[in-house]
């Protein structure tokens, strides 16, 4: 049966990988994203599977007319995915005030504007499913990282908070947190830490796993109600090792923060 679809962050990476895999399956997507040029046009035709329109997370008054967009042409929604974000991060002594503000803005906010935007409808329906596209960084937390690893926790915990609280309308939430993979999210990088920002440019590029077999792997979890969804391989070994052996995860975590420190 099609779906009715919205993935936020969709004009690249993982949002154009889950956005060409929902409609794959035959599924109506509504693809948004920043970088669109058109709003939201409702009443004019039919619903399309190729409707796309411009979203900026952290605005309200976008929120505020994906939901009208949604209401008019579909009337409902079935699957809300919260993929946009940035990349960001940082030494504690390096990263500043305004880069902490910038990224929790976007990577936090954004999620919970699109999770408070869809809420009256998921209930109302009795149905829906919300998933947040957070990171592994939200459960394992590498040295360098505080300011990214912090939002994508809080994604996490918003994810698991929002299951909770919707399970008695028959609405569920799934976390997906993937390790690097190959994507233009560095584009997005910002923050004075140069020597974190080399770093990661590093693992995503010398990444063997794409957008796509991570949006093969969401749309897998979705189908087996996974709430939490660990998409490749090298996530599930280090979430793994750090739930096994907490010494040895730290060691790997805090060799990692020395080598950091030596690339000054």
């Amino acid at each position: 049966m099609s779906r009715r679809v919205l993935v936020t962050g969709a004009a690249s990476g993982l949002g154009a990988a889950l956005t060409a895999a929902f409609r794959t399956r035959g599924d109506e997507v509504l693809a948004t994203d920043l970088s669109y040029a058109r709003g939201f046009e409702t009443g004019a035709s039919a619903p399309s599977p190729t409707s796309d329109s411009r979203l900026d997370i952290t605005s309200d008054d976008d929120w505020a007319a994906a939901l009208a967009w949604v209401e008019s042409e579909w009337g409902g929604l079935d699957v809300l995915v919260n993929n946009a974000g940035v990349a960001g991060g940082g030494r504690l002594d390096v990263a500043s005030l305004d880069e902490w503000e910038w990224i929790t803005r976007i990577n936090l906010f954004g999620a919970v504007r699109g999770t408070r935007t869809f809420v009256p409808m998921f209930k109302r329906q009795g149905a829906g499913h919300i998933v947040n596209v957070a990171s592994l960084a939200g459960l394992v937390h590498p040295a360098g990282m505080a300011s990214y690893n912090a939002v994508k926790a809080a994604v996490v915990a918003l994810t698991e908070t929002t299951g909770h609280e919707l399970a008695a309308y028959g609405v569920r939430a799934s976390v997906v947190c993937p390790s690097f993979f190959r994507t233009n999210l560095m584009a997005s990088m910002q923050g004075e830490d140069a020597a974190l920002g080399a770093v990661i440019s590093h693992l995503v590029e010398s990444s063997t796993i794409t957008a796509d077999d991570i949006a093969a792997a969401v749309l897998e979890g979705m189908d087996r109600g996974d709430e939490l969804i660990l998409p490749d391989q090298p996530a599930r070994d280090a979430y793994g090792l750090k739930q096994a052996d907490r010494v040895s995860y730290d060691a790997v975590m805090r060799a990692q923060a020395g080598k950091l420190d030596r690339s000054i």
